[in-house]
């Protein structure tokens, strides 16, 4: 087991990740060359302007957007851009933000985007002092909907590509774009967790948020990229909210060095390696009772496939949410994909993990499912004390 030692020294819980980019886990595992690049700009000075100015040209060639800067991180990358369409460059409104008063202070969103990453979406962007229009229905969103929700108060319209969204029953994004462009509206995505660092812009998008620290295995930080006033007005922000959302000199250079490897990176062979474990998964389990394994695409497009564990409690004499429990209760702590639980099935994600872990997650289901079968009682607890939980869970702070 990978950093015995440290996880002593620190009284941290030793885990494997198998639920993906998880923020609340450390999000990925950083790259040599962002590493090699953080501990050599550490010790010294710079004039961060000057910094981001040579993040930009690195953002430009990697994403084919005009322009980009580093910040702190993707939620924060919103609340700027936002930020920024709604001052421009007026100096006096980016110092008065979110205490400003302007005919244009709404950003439309389908509905079925309002959803929750670890925050709610609406929260980002209420934090400039604009607030979300809600367009369509949760499962439902045509284009007049976009077309007749457009005023004199539109400033921006946001697009969430996620696994949180509605996956059915929502505008394309070239669509959205075509639309809102035809009002001189700005479109922004939210593309924190997307492989591909150029499509939405090739689909009309304005301005395209990614998260620096997820597939790329940069550091914590969000990657602002798009059109040249767009960006320079988000940029400005650092002058007023955006201050509490800076960014260090580490982060800045250790994305760069991120997007770089992720350039030269034998993407095959890290395919490869994902579905070398995920074949492990399927095979091993594939014969359990109650048990059924598939290996699913990634729902947004990414170059990926997940394990999928589809769990009948009865058979199997254990629910899926209380697997996933146990798993991360246990030393290691196995840590999945459980989103979906209520629905009977959880996913393994193999795209962080360390050499061989694939076979410590597979010997701990194993014997969770073994002892669940050995068990006098199924073990079930019902849905609704589970949610109360994870609830208390979260109440609680680390003493």
């Amino acid at each position: 087991m990978r950093n015995n030692e440290l996880s002593r020294e620190l009284h941290l819980t030793p885990l494997i990740n198998v639920a993906g980019t998880m923020t609340y886990l450390g999000a990925s595992i950083v790259v040599p060359e962002a590493i090699a690049a953080m501990q050599k700009i550490l010790p010294e000075f710079v004039k961060m302007e000057e910094l981001q100015r040579y993040a930009n040209g690195v953002i430009a060639e990697i994403t084919g957007a005009e322009a980009g800067f580093i910040t702190s991180s993707s939620a924060a990358a919103i609340s700027m851009v936002i930020a920024g369409c709604i001052t421009k460059d007026n100096l006096l409104a980016i110092e008065q933000l979110p205490d400003i008063h302007t005919p244009q202070n709404e950003v439309l969103v389908q509905a079925g985007h309002l959803v929750n990453y670890g925050a709610s979406v609406d929260q980002a962007v209420k934090l400039t002092g604009a607030k979300c229009v809600a367009i369509g229905q949760a499962t439902q969103c045509s284009p007049y909907h976009l077309e007749n929700s457009i005023t004199e108060r539109t400033v921006a319209a946001m697009y969430v590509v996620s696994h949180h969204v509605v996956d059915h029953g929502q505008l394309p994004l070239s669509l959205f774009c075509k639309i809102c462009h035809a009002r001189d509206i700005p479109v922004i995505v939210d593309a924190a967790s997307e492989y591909d660092l150029q499509r939405f812009l090739r689909d009309g998008a304005d301005v395209v948020i990614y998260s620096g620290h997820k597939f790329l295995g940069g550091p914590t930080s969000g990657i602002i990229a798009g059109r040249k006033s767009l960006i320079r007005n988000a940029w400005l922000q650092n002058r007023g909210i955006g201050r509490g959302m800076k960014v260090g000199k580490e982060s800045i250079y250790g994305v760069v060095a991120a997007l770089q490897a992720w350039k030269k990176r034998d993407h095959q062979a890290v395919r490869q390696r994902e579905t070398q474990a995920l074949q492990i998964w399927r095979d091993g389990l594939q014969e359990k009772t109650g048990i059924k394994v598939s290996l699913v695409a990634d729902p947004t497009g990414n170059p990926l496939e997940r394990c999928k564990i589809d769990i009948d409690p009865q058979k199997a004499k254990i629910s899926a949410w209380d697997l996933s429990h146990l798993l991360s209760a246990g030393h290691p702590a196995i840590i999945v994909r459980d989103h979906e639980a209520e629905k009977g099935y959880i996913y393994l994600d193999p795209c962080n993990l360390h050499h061989e872990q694939e076979y410590t997650v597979l010997e701990r289901i194993l014997d969770e499912l073994n002892l669940a079968q050995q068990s006098t009682e199924a073990i079930i607890t019902p849905f609704e004390q589970h949610i109360l939980q994870r609830q208390q869970a979260a109440l609680r702070w680390p003493d």
